[in-house]
C-alpha cells in the first residue's frame, strides 16, 4: 500500500493542522472519488434522522444539499492535499467553505428551519463522511495515529461549518426580523390614518401579518411598552413615534393595536392581559376601522391619564359623548345655567349641583338628599327656588334634556357662572 503521510509544517487553525495531515495526492484523489457516493448518502441519512429535513426535501432540495456537502468535504481535500505544502494559501479554501456555510445558513432560516435540524444534519454529515473516508484511510494503509488525526481535524472542521453556519442563520432571522418589524410598523401607521382597504391589504402582506376580526388601540407610556407587548397577542401591532395631528397621541405614549375576536369575550381578554398595566383601551374596530379606536383611546387619555391600570373607554361613553364637541358643551351648559348667571356663585353652585342630583335622581327627594349628604328638606327649600328660576322649564321635556345634558359632566370649578 502506498504511504499516506507527508511531512508538512502546520500553519495554526483547522486549515494549517489539515495541511500537517499531510495526505498522498492519490489519497486525496481517491477520497475526492467518493464525494458523490458520500453526498448521496448523506442525504439519504438526514431523510432518515432529521424530522425537519424528511418532511421537506423535494428533488430539488436533494440535489442543492448533495452539492453543499461535495463542496464543504472538496474544501476540506484542498485544504489536505500536498499542493498547499508547496505555497499555496490553506485559508483561501477555509474561506470559501466557511463563507458556504454562512450562506446554507441563512438559506435554512428563509426555509423555516430550526437551528437544531441545522446542527442535527451537520452531525449526520460528519458521522457518514468520516465513516466513508475512514475505511478508505484504513485500507490505504494509513497509520493508526495518522487515522485519529485525521478523524479530529475532519469533526474539527465541521465543527466551524457548523459555527459558520448558525451564524447565519441567526444574522438571516434578525434582518428579516428587523425587516419585518418595519413593515408592521409602517402597516400600523397606515391602520390609524385611516387608508383604503386595499392600501392596508397590500401593506398587511408585505408585513406578514394575517388580517384578524377586530382590532383595539390601546395606548401605554412609552417607557411600559416592550413589557406589555409581551403580555398581548404575538401578532400586535406597534406604533410609536411621531403621531402629530387633532387626534395624535399624546407624548411618550405608544400605539398598540391588538387583534383578537370581535365582542364582549375579546374585549374581556384585552383587559385581563393589561391588568395592572397602565393603559388606555379603545373599544374594538374591524381592522380596517382602527383607526375609530385609537381617536377614541386618545380623547379618554386626555381626560383620564391611567395610573396603575387600564381605563376602559367603555366605561366612559357618556362622559365622551358629552366631552365630544367641548365648545357645543360649553354653550348648552351657559344657556342651560343662565337664569343662575346673577346668583353668588356659591350660590349658583349648590342650585347646579341640586338640580343636577334631582334630574338624575328622577325627583326622588331622598335620594337626592343622600346623593347630597344634605336634609330632605334642604333639597325641598333648594328646589323650590330653582322651580321660582326656571318656572315652566322644569316639566319641559326639552328643557330638561338639555339640562341633564348640560350638567351631566360638572367643570372642576363648578357648574354655576356658565
Amino acid at each position: 500500500m502506498a504511504e499516506g503521510v507527508t511531512a508538512a509544517t502546520p500553519t495554526g487553525g483547522v486549515a494549517g493542522r489539515a495541511v500537517g495531515l499531510g495526505l498522498s495526492p492519490e489519497l486525496v484523489l481517491l477520497l475526492r472519488e467518493q464525494l458523490p457516493g458520500v453526498a448521496e448518502r448523506t442525504v439519504a441519512a438526514l431523510t432518515a434522522e432529521v424530522g425537519e429535513y424528511a418532511r421537506s426535501l423535494d428533488s430539488e432540495m436533494r440535489t442543492t444539499i448533495e452539492s453543499a456537502v461535495q463542496v464543504a468535504l472538496g474544501a476540506f481535500l484542498r485544504l489536505a492535499a500536498p499542493a498547499h505544502v508547496a505555497g499555496s494559501d490553506p485559508g483561501t479554501p477555509m474561506s470559501s467553505a466557511l463563507e458556504g456555510a454562512y450562506d446554507l445558513g441563512r438559506g435554512e432560516a428563509r426555509s423555516g428551519r430550526t437551528t437544531a435540524a441545522l446542527l442535527s444534519a451537520y452531525r449526520v454529515g460528519a458521522r457518514v463522511s468520516w465513516r466513508e473516508w475512514a475505511a478508505t484511510a484504513v485500507a490505504w494503509g494509513l497509520p493508526a495515529m495518522t487515522v485519529a488525526q485525521f478523524a479530529e481535524l475532519v469533526f474539527a472542521y465541521i465543527d466551524e461549518l457548523s459555527a459558520a453556519s448558525v451564524a447565519g442563520h441567526a444574522d438571516e432571522l434578525a434582518t428579516s426580523g428587523r425587516a419585518r418589524e418595519q413593515y408592521r410598523e409602517r402597516l400600523g401607521q397606515a391602520v390609524l390614518s385611516g387608508a383604503p382597504a386595499d392600501a392596508l391589504l397590500a401593506a398587511a402582506t408585505r408585513a406578514d401579518w394575517e388580517p384578524p376580526a377586530c382590532l383595539t388601540a390601546v395606548l401605554v407610556p412609552s417607557a411600559l411598552a416592550r413589557g406589555t407587548v409581551d403580555a398581548l397577542p404575538r401578532d400586535t401591532l406597534r406604533v410609536s413615534g411621531d403621531l402629530a395631528g387633532p387626534s395624535g397621541a399624546p407624548d411618550d405614549t405608544t400605539v398598540l393595536l391588538v387583534p383578537g375576536p370581535a365582542g364582549a369575550d375579546g374585549r374581556a381578554a384585552v383587559l385581563r392581559a393589561l391588568r395592572g398595566r397602565a393603559a388606555v383601551v379603545g373599544p374594538g374596530r374591524p381592522w380596517e376601522q382602527a383607526a375609530s379606536s385609537y381617536r377614541r383611546a386618545v380623547r379618554a387619555w386626555q381626560q383620564h391619564p391611567p395610573a396603575r391600570e387600564p381605563v376602559d373607554t367603555e366605561a366612559h361613553l357618556p362622559e365622551l359623548v358629552l366631552t365630544a364637541d367641548g365648545e357645543a358643551l360649553a354653550d348648552l351648559r351657559a344657556a342651560a345655567l343662565a337664569p343662575l348667571a346673577d346668583l353668588r356663585p356659591a350660590t349658583a353652585a349648590r342650585l347646579a349641583e341640586t338640580l343636577r342630583s334631582w334630574l338624575l335622581h328622577q325627583g326622588r327627594r331622598e335620594e337626592v338628599a343622600a346623593d347630597l349628604v344634605v336634609h330632605p328638606q334642604t333639597v325641598r327649600y333648594r328646589m323650590g327656588q330653582l322651580r321660582e328660576l326656571y318656572g315652566d322649564a322644569l316639566t319641559d321635556p326639552e328643557q330638561v334634556l338639555r339640562l341633564t345634558l348640560a350638567l351631566a359632566v360638572l367643570p372642576d370649578s363648578g357648574a354655576a357662572g356658565g
